[in-house]
């Protein structure tokens, strides 16, 4: 059975307000919320409103059910910092089977005064790598591992797990399953589901900021803190898929926009689609060369749209939009953040297809006859109302009288062609006899 349906019958969904149950009478309240991401700055709010909401209640513990390739160093140190400074103790729960707590994950493990993992599960490959996914020169690489090694030694000290283990696990990125955790003092239990969790921790001993607790988890009620709908939101459009396809409608948007002036529905969805897009770039590893060629396929639309280039402009657009998604969030050292192939290879077609939609209208557009001012005059015809000659007369065109002359006597209701525009002076010339056309 799951940690999940094991705690089925005795949890409480706590959507924003978190309140104690009334009919708990004494029973102990632990609290419980489930990492199932990337850590980043979401992951650290998150878990920031659990140990607050947990030490308002009173609880014996906080639960965190983790499973996590990793993430961002910077949320890292601060979601340690959360759990060391926490009145209530936090377990940190590898869970559910097939879970694993990597990179991020060991350093976040590490720091729970109680560490568990259920069976089929795994921790280690903790070596950090550059942002952006981008290599790290020797020199700073050194010191960035050497700073790693030396905060999550720190914390095996803190919480006596094993320190030589740890080092390795940042410095070769070694990984081991649950039960050899177990048995290089890595994690403090191997727990099944979360029931047998809170038997096992039952009774044990933790240091907190407060000072040295005893944990009462047997039988004890449990309350799983829900993430929040504005933490729900930041969570979906962190994901590297969604923010890319929140660039894609941004740009799309704000092109719009400045190609129809006034129009501001699109300037609107795509301002937010694209402050949006910023916003989850900022948190994610992204390549800044991909970024720039993101950038140039866009001026390279534009000059398609406004330069005949036979499609050669448009081309670089295509090959520099599809070569700058491919590049954009590193999935080779941030393979849990990479962009789908199935949403970048849809969205580069659709994305260039518009382009290029956009230049063959610019280019219709252009090569269309004129048809307003003197230019678009000129070849139209019409009937003479009065007689037309060298020294004038009317005519009527497109539902216009205009003053005409013309080298030819010119008879009334005589079909006539305009020949030239001198300001508002039609010069016209006969196209039939007189006795066609009448209006």
């Amino acid at each position: 059975m799951s940690g999940v349906v094991a705690v089925a019958q005795d949890t409480t969904k706590a959507p924003d307000a978190l309140m104690p149950s009334v009919d708990s009478g004494h029973r102990p309240l632990v609290t419980k919320m489930v990492v199932n991401s990337a850590i980043g700055p979401i992951t650290g709010r998150i878990i920031k409103n659990a140990i607050g909401e947990s030490e308002k209640l009173g609880a014996e513990a906080l639960v965190i059910e983790l499973n996590t390739p990793g993430g961002q160093m910077e949320s890292t140190w601060e979601i340690i910092q959360m759990i060391l400074a926490s009145n209530v103790p936090v377990i940190v729960y590898v869970s559910p089977p097939g879970s694993r707590a990597a990179s991020a994950g060991v350093f976040i493990t590490y720091a729970a005064h109680i560490a568990a993992m259920a069976p089929q599960t795994n921790i280690g490959s903790a070596h950090p790598v550059g942002a952006g996914g981008a290599e790290i020169d020797s020199t700073m690489s050194e010191k960035v591992t050497n700073d790693a090694v030396a905060k999550i030694k720190t914390l095996a000290h803190k919480r006596g797990r094993n320190a030589a283990w740890a080092e390795d696990a940042v410095r070769k990125s070694v990984s081991i399953t649950e039960y050899e955790a177990l048995e290089d003092s890595v994690i403090d239990y191997v727990a099944s589901d979360f029931n047998e969790l809170l038997s096992l921790i039952d009774q044990d001993t933790v240091e907190t900021v407060t000072g040295t607790e005893i944990l009462n988890t047997a039988n004890a009620e449990t309350l799983e803190i829900d993430m929040g709908f504005a933490n729900r939101i930041l969570d979906i459009i962190t994901n590297p898929n969604i923010a890319y396809i929140l660039m894609a409608i941004g740009m799309l948007g704000i092109y719009f926009e400045l190609a129809n002036p006034g129009a501001i529905l699109p300037g609107v969805i795509g301002g937010i689609s694209l402050i949006l897009a910023l916003y989850s770039f900022s948190v994610l590893p992204i390549n800044f060369a991909a970024a720039a060629l993101i950038g140039l396929s866009i001026v390279l639309f534009l000059l398609e749209v406004k330069v005949t280039s036979y499609g050669i402009l448009g081309g670089g657009g295509v090959i520099s939009f599809l070569i700058g998604s491919l590049m954009l969030v590193n999935d080779t050292k941030f393979p849990f953040k990479g962009i789908s192939l199935s949403v970048i290879i849809p969205t580069v077609i659709v994305f260039t297809g518009f382009f290029f939609l956009a230049a063959y209208m610019s280019l219709r557009t252009h090569r269309r006859k004129v048809t307003t001012g003197e230019a678009g005059l000129r070849g139209e015809t019409g009937i003479a109302k009065t007689v037309v000659g060298p020294d004038g007369g009317k005519v009527f065109v497109h539902g216009e009288y205009w003053s005409a002359v013309s080298d030819t006597v010119i008879q009334p209701n005589t079909r006539i062609r305009i020949a030239d525009v001198e300001g508002m002076l039609v010069k016209v010339e006969p196209i039939d006899n007189p006795n066609k056309g009448r209006i």
